[in-house]
């Protein structure tokens, strides 16, 4: 197969990272991957870096008529059998496109935020799109309604985690925790994201504050994205020699193996994050809300605890849980990987996409 990737977002977090883990994936099978990416955005160089055909497109309302000629061109240079969108305005401009080449339309939707009602889903998920992927099973029932899809063209395929990438060495493990001035007993608690306002970084760190006292007890947020206010936070809270910002990490496994406990406080939009996955896999036991797909990993009581957004008090009861019970720590870790190993594992991911691309194009008549 000959697949295009179409993606108009400019930024480089847990979405672009599986479109291209995904068509590393499918590179490795021997289909032929091409993307057209936002002008500038994050997945242009780590595309080109990879080894893929890159073409970089003025994603912009303003520009939406020189956008379709360029992937009109491109979907018959390349000649491209299926296309994969993944944003609104690629999903449009690129839909429209491959309408007119008679090319399939597959549409990822990474996020579990409710789709815009009316004309908008019933165009973009109804009629411009032949099949609909989402990363969380929890949008499936309402995307279909609105789109009037039958739930039949449509399938929750999570970001799989790839466990030959999920290796490090247990010395740079330990280093990193002797970064943070950590003792051997120390007790550590991380979320990992590319910070967002509604990633749950403030009540992340209200439970910090709320257990500032418990000497033992350290917090670390692994990622880029909008910091300065979260450290400005932090700070206000009085909160420096507790609470570590890593900042951007490309490979955070070594950060995430060296945490005790995974907190993921999503307060919206969450599909099953990667940094979740990749803790449960690192057997690592989980804090998180029931938003989007996170309650589709933390299962409470076996994988993980769960609280409800916007409650630090709770996150704070749960880590004090954990920390004094480390049997079930333990338990939790080892059920999480588990689960990982049966459900989400990026050959899970891959199998399962290749089949829908494959359903597709027999159900268009190739």
């Amino acid at each position: 197969m000959n697949i295009l990737h179409l993606e108009a977002s400019p930024g480089w977090g847990g979405q672009e990272i599986r479109i291209l883990r995904e068509a590393e994936g499918m590179r490795h099978r021997g289909h032929t991957v091409i993307f057209a990416v936002m002008k500038g955005g994050g997945l242009v160089f780590e595309a080109c870096k990879a080894g893929f055909t890159v073409y970089e497109i003025q994603y912009r309302r303003w520009a939406w008529a020189w956008t379709l000629l360029r992937l009109l061109i491109l979907m018959q240079r390349h000649q491209i059998d299926i296309v994969n969108t993944h944003s609104s305005l690629d999903s449009w401009i690129g839909a429209m496109a491959a309408r007119f080449m008679r090319i399939p339309i597959v549409r990822t939707r990474h996020l579990s935020t409710p789709i815009k009602q009316g004309l908008n889903s019933r165009l973009l998920y109804g009629t411009l799109a032949d099949y609909v992927v989402t990363t969380c099973s929890s949008i499936l029932p309402m995307i279909a309604e609105q789109s009037g899809k039958s739930r039949s063209l449509m399938r929750c395929i999570a970001t799989g985690v790839d466990p030959e990438r999920m290796q490090e060495s247990k010395e740079r493990v330990l280093e990193f925790r002797r970064s943070l001035n950590l003792s051997p007993d120390d007790f550590l608690v991380g979320t990992a994201c590319f910070m967002r306002s509604w990633k749950g970084i403030n009540d992340f760190l209200a439970a910090a504050h709320i257990l500032r006292n418990q000497k033992r007890l350290r917090w670390v947020i692994i990622g880029g994205g909008h910091q300065d206010a979260y450290r400005r936070r932090a700070q206000e809270l009085q909160l420096e020699n507790i609470v570590h910002f890593t900042g951007h990490l490309p490979n955070p496994v070594f950060a995430l193996q060296a945490i005790d406990a995974f907190a993921l406080l999503s307060t919206a939009h969450e599909g099953i994050s990667q940094a979740i996955l990749q803790a449960a896999f690192l057997q690592k036991p989980l804090i998180a809300t029931p938003v989007g797909g996170s309650g589709e990993v933390c299962l409470d009581g076996q994988t993980g605890l769960i609280v409800p957004p916007f409650s630090p008090e709770k996150v704070s009861e749960a880590v004090l849980r954990l920390m004094q019970d480390p049997k079930m720590g333990v338990r939790l870790g080892q059920n999480g990987r588990e689960r990982v190993l049966n459900h989400y594992t990026l050959l899970h991911t891959l199998d399962e996409m290749e089949a829908v691309y494959r359903d597709v194009l027999r159900s268009n008549g190739y």
